[in-house]
């Protein structure tokens, strides 16, 4: 039984020893309301106590969804070029494989406290902070842009509407200037008013949306960005030994039975 465990104990050991040691960077942040993105947040000072700036958990479910894609990893990749990094085989899609590697090694997780973590492993532990924070913002980005793509189709549709009022205006101006009759200067002034009341109404819209789009809106609020780690956190010795020391116990006591019985 002692040889059995001590054996087991030895082969644990120089598995240990051989694996590479990886470090764990984690980056924490927490969803943005999302109706933050509503204009009338920004431009209605009445109602804007209305609006947390912090989201629900239930927030961050299409986040975790996107995150199972390999679109982030890809670009992460590309930015970071992992190809050597990893050192990936040529005889394969370095691309493909390098980001595998990397979705391999990264944990895109929602905490117990309703946070998103991403938790990111790597040899380096000066790269792994910054792949986490990467991550992060690559999940942020594209986010922001599908938020943002409802307030930039608003702003194209005013800015035809204004054009097409600004046309109607020159129209009806040439018209004035043909026609001189007083009836047709009372409708001219009528119909004259109520197109620069749209075209007011429109301008001061489109400014709004071009602000909302400029700006744009935050989707994640990051609480703590990923930073080096003091120690490798894989592979846990203590753990396996423990884990090891117990199971080759149990195996030499199940061992030592078997053999007694056939005595």
């Amino acid at each position: 039984m002692l040889a059995v465990i001590v054996i087991s104990l030895l082969a644990a050991a120089t598995i240990i020893f051989l694996q590479p040691r990886q470090y764990l960077s984690v980056t924490t942040a927490v969803p943005a309301n999302s109706l933050s993105a509503d204009k009338a947040k920004i431009f209605n000072s009445n109602i804007e106590a209305l609006y947390p700036n912090i989201g629900l958990p239930d927030d961050l479910d299409m986040i975790l969804g996107t995150a199972r894609l390999d679109t982030v990893y890809l670009a992460v990749t590309d930015q970071f070029n992992l190809f050597d990094h990893y050192k990936t085989s040529t005889g394969r899609n370095i691309r493909t494989e390098s980001a595998r590697l990397l979705k391999k090694y990264t944990r895109v997780m929602r905490s117990e406290y309703g946070e998103l973590q991403v938790k990111v492993w790597d040899t380096d532990k000066d790269l792994a902070p910054q792949l986490a924070n990467a991550i992060m913002t690559k999940l942020e980005s594209i986010h922001n842009v599908l938020q943002n793509e409802n307030n930039l189709q608003a702003l194209q549709s005013l800015q035809l509407g204004i054009k097409k009022i600004q046309t109607d205006i020159d129209s009806i101006n040439l018209l004035h200037n043909i026609i001189l009759t007083e009836q047709a200067e009372e409708s001219y002034s009528i119909h004259r008013k109520v197109l620069l009341s749209q075209l007011e109404e429109y301008q001061k819209l489109a400014g709004e949306y071009q602000l909302l789009t400029n700006t744009g809106s935050q989707v994640l609020l990051v609480v703590e960005k990923a930073r080096p780690a003091t120690r490798p956190d894989k592979p846990d010795w203590i753990k396996t030994i423990v884990a090891t020391a117990f199971l080759s116990l149990i195996f030499a006591l199940l061992a030592a039975l078997v053999m007694e019985k056939r005595k």
